[in-house]
């Protein structure tokens, strides 16, 4: 785990997601992008990043036509 090298911007996603309920009420990119103030873009780059550095407290999956995710803050 390297979550010492998470940026700002992925942590606040993270502990975002961890309070969150991404897994009963669907992922939307533009809502997060609108609630940090970024772009959508941004918001998936910070996504791709928390997986690859701390994957093992994040999972994201696809179901009933809608991105899910649930993660566990570091």
């Amino acid at each position: 785990m390297v979550a010492d090298e998470l940026t700002e911007l992925e942590e606040k996603v993270l502990k975002w997601i961890s309070k969150s309920d991404f897994e009963q009420i669907p992922w939307s990119t533009s809502r997060a992008a609108d609630a940090f103030k970024v772009s959508e873009k941004e918001i998936y780059e910070a996504l791709a990043a928390i997986t690859a550095k701390v994957k093992d407290n994040i999972q994201i999956y696809y179901e009933d036509g809608n991105i899910r995710i649930i993660a566990d803050d570091v």
